[in-house]
C-alpha cells in the first residue's frame, strides 16, 4: 500500500469532523442575535409601555415648562378719569447660572450690554450655580432688555413684567402710596386695594431648546385675569391746587410740615387731601420714610380753638345755651382755675356764645365746658368721632386720644373746651366740620368716588344750623379769620386755631400749630377743608394769618372748578364785599399780615 492509501482516509475524517463545528458556531450566532434582539424588544417594551410615563416626566422636567402669564394692574384713575397710577410694560432679564459659565467667554458681551462688570456678574452666577434661576436685571426698558437677548447668549431670557408709574408723581404720592418691584401695594391705597388691583398671572405650559428659548407654546394651563380698574374721589385738579398753595405757605413760614384735606360735605367724598413733605413715587428708594407719612392720616396733634364748634354743639344741645345767650363773663381775659391761668390774648368783658366763637375766647370756652354735664359733653366729642378711627379704610389711619369722660378731673374739663388734653387727625378734624356742614349728619369719609353708604345723625339739623351761622361770624370784620378766609362773592364759615406744641413736661412756648379748618358756601355747605401748618417759624404763627389765607386761595379755586354757583353777591356787610364802577368785585382782598395786630388766639392751656 502506497502513501496514498494512508493519507487518504485522514482528509476524509477531517471533512466529516468540521460539519458540526460550523452548524454549532452558526447556531451560536443565530442564538446571540436572537437575544440581542428579544432584549432590544424588550428594552423597547420597557422604555415605551413599562416606563413611558418615568421618561416622559424626565424628558418635560428638561424641556416643558409652566410660565405666568403677566397681568397688568389696574389703573387709578380720578373722579373725572383722569389716570393717577398706571401700568407700564418692561423686561426683566433671568439667567440660568450653569449654562451661562458652560458659555463664560459670552459673559464680557453680557456684561457690556448690563452696563455692569463681567466679574460681578461671573462672581454673582458662581455663587448660585446651584439654582436654574436668577435675576440679573429687574425691570428694564423694553427696547434695551432686548438688546441683551439678541446676543443670544445660552441661559440668558427675558420675562414680561409691568412697572407701575404715577403721572401726578408727588401731588398724589401720600394717598395712592406705591408698589414694590413685584408690583404689589405696599402703603396708601395701592395697599389697601392691592387685591382688587392686582388680577390673578395666568399660566401656560410651553416647551424650552437647549438654551431656554421658547420653541413652542402647548397649552393655557389658567387664562390671565388683569386687574381692576378704581375710579377715586380724589379730583387731580383740587389736589394740584391744594398742593401748591400749602407749599408755597410752607416755603414762606418755613414751617416744619402742613396737611390739607378737602371733602364733600354731603357724601364724605375726600376730593383732595395734600401733605408736606412728600415724595416722589416713581423714585421711593430716594426718600425718607417720614416724607412717605400721611400726616392727615397718621398723624396727631391738639386742635386747639377749632375744636370749640364741638364745644357749642355740646352746650346747644343741653338747652342750657343758645347762640345769644347767656352772656359769659371774660373780663380781664384770665380766668385763674385750679391754679392755673386760662387767658385770651385780649380783654373781651361780657360775650355771647357766639362772640366766644368769633373771638376765639378760651375763658368763655372754659366757662361753658365747666356749666355742662361731663357725660354729654364726651359724648359729642365722641360723637363727633374723636378718639375713633374715621373708617376710611386707609392703611395706617390713627384713631386720637380722647380720655373717657368719667375720669375727667376740672382742669382737663376746663382744657378741653378750648381744645387741649385729646388728640386729633387732620382728616378726623374736617370730617367732623362736614357734619355741621350736612345738617349734623356724619359720613365715613371715602376715597372711592359714590361710596356714600354710611351715614348717620348726630345733632339736630337747627343746631347744625345755628353753628353754621356762629362760625360765619369767625369770618366776618371783627372775627379771627377775617379778612384772610374770605372769598369773594361766596359767604365762609369756619374756626381758627393756634395751639401751642406739647413737649416733654409741658408746652413749647415757641412751637405752635397753625389751624384753619371752615365750609363753603356758608348758606349751602358744599366743601368743607382742614389746614393745618406745623411750627412757622417765620412771620405770624397764627390760625387765623398762615391757615386761613391757604383755605381761602384753594377753596376759591374748588368752587370755581366744580362750577358752584356764588351766594354772596347781594349781601353786604360792613367791610364786605366791595361796589365799584364795574360792578361787584368782592370781598376785600387779603393783606399782607401784621403780627402786631394779630386775632385773638388761644394762649397755653
Amino acid at each position: 500500500m502506497g502513501w496514498r492509501d494512508h493519507t487518504a482516509p485522514s482528509r476524509q475524517g477531517r471533512r466529516h469532523g468540521t460539519g458540526p463545528s460550523a452548524r454549532r458556531r452558526m447556531t451560536v450566532v443565530v442564538g446571540l442575535l436572537g437575544l440581542a434582539s428579544i432584549g432590544l424588544v424588550a428594552r423597547a417594551f420597557d422604555l415605551q409601555v413599562v416606563r413611558k410615563q418615568f421618561y416622559q416626566s424626565q424628558g418635560d422636567a428638561r424641556f416643558l415648562r409652566e410660565m405666568k402669564i403677566p397681568v397688568s394692574r389696574g389703573t387709578i384713575f380720578d373722579r373725572n378719569g383722569e389716570p393717577l397710577a398706571v401700568s407700564t410694560p418692561v423686561m426683566s432679564i433671568w439667567a440660568n447660572p450653569s449654562e451661562v459659565l458652560d458659555n463664560a467667554d459670552r459673559i464680557p458681551a453680557l456684561a457690556k450690554a448690563l452696563n455692569d462688570d463681567p466679574d460681578t456678574i461671573k462672581q454673582y452666577l458662581e455663587q448660585r450655580a446651584d439654582r436654574e434661576f436668577v435675576y440679573l436685571r429687574r425691570q428694564m426698558a423694553p427696547e434695551a432688555a432686548q438688546s441683551v437677548l439678541d446676543l443670544d447668549i445660552p441661559g440668558i431670557n427675558g420675562q414680561r413684567e409691568f412697572k407701575r408709574y404715577y403721572p401726578s408723581g408727588e401731588v398724589t404720592a401720600h394717598v395712592l402710596g406705591f408698589t414694590n418691584i413685584d408690583d404689589h401695594g405696599q402703603e396708601g391705597l395701592e395697599l389697601a386695594y392691592d387685591d382688587w388691583l392686582s388680577g390673578k398671572p395666568g399660566i401656560k405650559r410651553v416647551i424650552r431648546d437647549g438654551k431656554g428659548h421658547i420653541v413652542e407654546d402647548l397649552e393655557q394651563v389658567r387664562a390671565p385675569q388683569p386687574g381692576r380698574d378704581l375710579t377715586l374721589s380724589i379730583d387731580r385738579r383740587i389736589q394740584f391746587l391744594a398742593y401748591s398753595e400749602l407749599k408755597s405757605t410752607l416755603e414762606k413760614s418755613q414751617a416744619d410740615s402742613g396737611s390739607m384735606v378737602i371733602l364733600d360735605a354731603k357724601t364724605g367724598e375726600v376730593l383732595a387731601m395734600v401733605n408736606l413733605p412728600t415724595y416722589n413715587p416713581n423714585a421711593v428708594g430716594s426718600t425718607s420714610a417720614s416724607n412717605r407719612r400721611n400726616r392727615a392720616m397718621t398723624d396727631v396733634l391738639e386742635p386747639g380753638s377749632t375744636i370749640k364748634p364741638v364745644l357749642m354743639a355740646a352746650a346747644l344741645s343741653s338747652g342750657k345755651f343758645t347762640p345769644t345767650g347767656p352772656a359769659i363773663d371774660t373780663t380781664g381775659g384770665h380766668w385763674y382755675f385750679q391754679g392755673h391761668d386760662i387767658h385770651d390774648t385780649h380783654n373781651y368783658g361780657l360775650l355771647t356764645p357766639t362772640g366766644v366763637i368769633t373771638k376765639s375766647s378760651n375763658v368763655g370756652a372754659a366757662h361753658i365746658a365747666m356749666q355742662l354735664d361731663t357725660g354729654l359733653m364726651y359724648d359729642t366729642y365722641r360723637a363727633f368721632g374723636f378718639g375713633n378711627s374715621t373708617n376710611s379704610g386707609f392703611p395706617g389711619e390713627a384713631s386720637g386720644y380722647l380720655k373717657i369722660g368719667r375720669d375727667w378731673r376740672p382742669l382737663e374739663k376746663a382744657i378741653l373746651g378750648y381744645g387741649y388734653g385729646l388728640n386729633v387727625t387732620v382728616l378726623q378734624l374736617a370730617n367732623a366740620y362736614a357734619t355741621i356742614a350736612d345738617g349734623g349728619v356724619m359720613h365715613s369719609p371715602t376715597f372711592i368716588k359714590g361710596n356714600d353708604s354710611d351715614a348717620k345723625a348726630i345733632i339736630e339739623p337747627q343746631i347744625a344750623q345755628q353753628l353754621v351761622n356762629m362760625l360765619e361770624t369767625t369770618t366776618q370784620p371783627g372775627g379771627t379769620a377775617a379778612p384772610y378766609a374770605w372769598i369773594a362773592n361766596y359767604t365762609v364759615a369756619g374756626k381758627t386755631g393756634t395751639a401751642h406744641k406739647a413737649v416733654a413736661g409741658g408746652y413749647s412756648k415757641d412751637n405752635y400749630g397753625a389751624a384753619f379748618a371752615g365750609m363753603v358756601p356758608a348758606t349751602n355747605p358744599r366743601l368743607v377743608a382742614a389746614v393745618v401748618v406745623d411750627n412757622p417759624r417765620k412771620g405770624s404763627y397764627y390760625g387765623g394769618l398762615v391757615s386761613a389765607p391757604v383755605f381761602a386761595t384753594v377753596m376759591a379755586g374748588a368752587l370755581r372748578l366744580l362750577d358752584i354757583p356764588p351766594d354772596n353777591i347781594g349781601r353786604w356787610y360792613v367791610g364786605g364785599p366791595l361796589q365799584v364802577q364795574n360792578g361787584l368785585t368782592g370781598n376785600q382782598p387779603p393783606v399782607a399780615p401784621n403780627i402786631e395786630e394779630a386775632p385773638a388766639e388761644e394762649a397755653t392751656p
